[in-house]
């Protein structure tokens, strides 16, 4: 098969489009000839050699990265349902890599076959993508009373938290980097949209609202344009946390004299929190396909060719994506 194989720690460039060997199914697993390979921020970090402060440890060389597969079932292991042969299905690889490959194995009891009418691309960003959003969704308990700004809003969790929060009836102001990904934000629907590499974003937010308080900030960026949310919540706000964009910026400071000083909580809603949740994760897989299948959701994806996986990297670490990305051998 082919695959992106990485050798040595470093820049996107280390990324190299070669042969791999096939894998083979275990007991108990099958192997999916792969349509669409989700690309994650967690990937540049451990493409890198850094932990990134996450569960995932970092792989030993060589690897194939990426954990999030669609595709076909082309074989089965010992042991597992032949049933599930020529099936559509889909699948985060969990703590294992492999999935930039044109062939990747997993468990059997860890896959999903996708909903009918649901394309490979806007499942394979469901598994993972959707999944944290269900997540961070469940601790925001929005509502149509809540203004909701959202950081990184054209991005991949950004956008789906854009139109839940949408749907749950709420007023939402997107923050997005650049004329064109703000314009995306304004065409999900959001009342607001705001470019935030503007130095004065703040004050553009302030006077978009008026005399509105912000209610809840979803925030996966980080650094100084966390705190800047921070500092817009109302007496009484909520600031969920989901990442930081890169070491640089690192999470956004919280100190309890913010919390006390106007009544505000400030929740981390992934990492421990997530992967220890009564039931696991595949809860929170399905409801992410299902909203995607009838149409609750519907991903922004921006596709890149297999081969050209160090492109996809290069573009995501630069903030010059919009949406998932999905690679496709």
């Amino acid at each position: 098969m082919r695959a992106i194989r990485l050798h040595a720690f470093g820049p996107a460039e280390n990324l190299h489009y070669e042969e791999a060997p096939d894998p083979a199914p275990a007991a108990g697993q099958v192997r999916i000839a792969v349509r669409a390979a989700g690309v994650h921020l967690v990937d540049t970090v451990l493409r890198a050699g850094n932990h990134g402060g996450g569960p995932i440890p970092v792989p030993e060389l060589p690897t194939i990265p990426g954990r999030e597969v669609a595709g076909v079932v082309d074989a089965v292991g010992e042991g597992a349902d032949p049933g599930w042969l020529g099936k559509r299905v889909v699948t985060h690889l969990g703590m294992a890599p492999g999935g930039y490959a044109e062939l990747a194995v997993r468990d059997a009891a860890a896959v999903h076959e996708i909903p009918d009418g649901l394309g490979y691309e806007a499942a394979v960003a469901m598994i993972g993508t959707g999944r944290t959003t269900m997540g961070i969704l469940d601790v925001a308990a929005i509502t149509s009373d809540d203004v909701a700004l959202v950081t990184a809003a054209a991005g991949g969790i950004g956008n789906l938290l854009v139109q839940a929060a949408l749907a749950a009836g709420a007023t939402v102001v997107g923050l997005a980097g650049g004329p064109e990904k703000v314009a995306r934000v304004r065409a999900l629907g959001a009342a607001h949209a705001v470019d935030y590499t503007r130095p004065d974003w703040p004050q553009a937010v302030r006077d978009a609202l008026g005399d509105r308080p912000v209610t809840v900030g979803l925030d996966g960026v980080g650094g100084a344009l966390g705190r800047g949310v921070l500092e817009l919540l109302g007496i009484g706000g909520r600031l969920v946390l989901f990442g930081w964009a890169d070491a640089a910026s690192g999470p956004t400071e919280v100190t309890t004299g913010d919390l006390y000083s106007r009544g505000l909580t400030a929740t981390v809603a992934v990492g421990p929190r997530v992967l220890n949740r009564p039931g696991g994760l595949r809860g929170l897989e399905e409801r992410a396909l299902a909203a995607a299948a009838d149409g609750a959701l519907v991903p922004l994806t921006q596709a890149f060719a297999l081969k050209d996986a160090a492109a996809a990297h290069a573009a995501l670490e630069s903030r010059a994506t919009t949406g998932k990305i999905v690679l496709v051998p």
